[in-house]
């Protein structure tokens, strides 16, 4: 439920008009999702066997540290917590903070305080146990899944659409390099950017590995979260995008900013319009719960390491929860929320950051494979190294893609990486005598 809670928010919603700008044929969007879908599971089989070998909280700072360099585990664990987690938070306020604004006939001011004020209230919840977040979770990931599974049968039985439009000949080609209406010709780099939203809406497939430490038998339950966790909601996902297909044209899903609340208000008329726009916030209020309690390890680990602010490592009394690296986390968040004043920019951002940080996790388990064969591994991924490699070209691939389409974004992703790498080597300088204290 943590990883359904991860994963199925704001991108189900709002990256298929992104995916459809790119991708104007019914079969190559259904194709994107399921490369995003197995490049997530091939990613999930690397993370079963490194999330069961060390079961912490941390994640992939732990795997890094532990299989290449404590500086890579500091690079990725930086990435993770600035760019891939406070940045994901940030995207997930700004739209719940414009819902709330545009409900209040309030600007963007308003936007951006309604924004902070939900980070803070989801971390204030955080800060009061595990098991608090973890029933928030469950609550809103069975509403989700049911609200989902419903869509898709009243879609299927009582709803007024049609295949027609995408089959035509201007939209039924599937190769890539096919040209479309537009006269455009979709090409690899296409069908890459397109993977940039698709992937952001398959973000949290790992989110189970973060709190290893605090999962009853992880050596078992890791591995069965992760790949139970992402099945369902691939089957969610692939079930949504056919309907959307029936319930849209081609010219409707690329001008929809909400593809949800336009594929339900084509179906169902105003009102069904209204009720998922309205399901739409309590799905990405459950993501940025499930977000809020995850990203925090990270700086938790980092922090036992003497990696991070010292106080970063401190577990409140009461509630046993590291509170410091909570709160830290959401004034990064905050600070972003007014830099990224936009959900579309602070996907590539994000996007970027995770395709080098789960790259690197799975060159860790080759690493790790070859220096230390004689760790426990209560569970060997599958495919291996077959799978793994494939997982780190097409990662590659999309990377480079998204370098050419949203440069920027790449760039401010790579100065975040240089920075990073300068405060581990300042601290690295400062503390000659101390070690790493694998504590974490």
């Amino acid at each position: 439920m943590l990883i359904v809670a991860s994963v199925v928010g704001a991108g189900i919603f709002f990256t298929p008009t992104q995916v459809a700008t790119l991708l104007p044929q019914a079969s190559l969007i259904l194709l994107a999702w399921l490369v995003g879908a197995g490049l997530s599971l091939a990613g999930a089989l690397a993370n079963a066997e490194l999330g069961a070998m060390f079961p912490r909280a941390g994640g992939d700072y732990v795997y890094l540290r532990e299989g290449l360099h404590p500086a890579a585990g500091f690079l990725v664990g930086w990435l993770s917590f600035f760019a891939i987690y406070a940045g994901t938070i940030a995207a997930l306020a700004l739209i719940l903070g414009d819902a709330m604004a545009r409900a209040f006939g309030l600007g963007e001011r308003g936007e951006l305080f309604f924004a902070s004020l939900i980070i803070v209230l989801c971390s204030a919840l955080n800060v009061r146990g595990v098991r608090v977040g973890a029933r928030v979770n469950n609550l809103t990931s069975g509403l989700k899944i049911a609200a989902l599974l419903a869509f898709v049968a009243l879609a299927a039985t009582v709803g007024e659409g049609s295949f027609a439009p995408w089959l035509s000949d201007a939209t039924a080609g599937s190769a890539i390099g096919d040209r479309v209406a537009t006269g455009t010709t979709i090409g690899w780099t296409s069908f890459g950017a397109a993977l940039s939203p698709v992937l952001f809406s398959y973000l949290g497939w790992n989110a189970s590995v973060y709190v290893a430490s605090e999962i009853r038998d992880p050596q078992r339950n890791v591995p069965l979260s992760l790949f139970m966790g992402l099945g369902l909601c691939t089957a969610i996902y692939l079930l949504v995008n056919v309907i959307y297909l029936y319930a849209l044209t081609p010219a409707e899903m690329i001008a929809a900013e909400d593809a949800g609340e336009a594929a339900a208000r084509s179906l169902f008329g105003d009102m069904g319009g209204r009720w998922v726009s309205a399901f739409v916030l309590i799905s990405v209020i459950g993501t940025l719960n499930a977000t809020v309690l995850v990203g925090p390890r990270i700086a938790y680990a980092m922090a036992l390491d003497g990696l991070f602010f010292g106080a970063a490592d401190r577990v409140h009394d009461g509630f046993h929860t590291p509170n410091v690296a909570i709160w830290l986390q959401a004034g990064v968040s905050i600070a972003l929320v007014a830099f990224l004043d936009s959900f579309p920019k602070a996907l590539d951002f994000t996007v970027f950051g995770i395709v080098l940080a789960t790259s690197a996790d799975v060159l860790a388990l080759f690493v790790l494979r070859r220096r230390r064969p004689d760790l426990p591994r209560p569970y060997r991924a599958w495919g291996y190294p077959w799978l793994p490699a494939i997982y780190v070209a097409a990662n590659l691939g999309v990377g480079a893609a998204l370098i050419v389409s949203s440069p920027r974004e790449c760039l401010i992703t790579m100065g975040l990486l240089i920075l990073g790498l300068v405060i581990y080597w300042a601290l690295a300088l400062s503390r000659p005598d101390r070690p790493l204290r694998k504590r974490s």
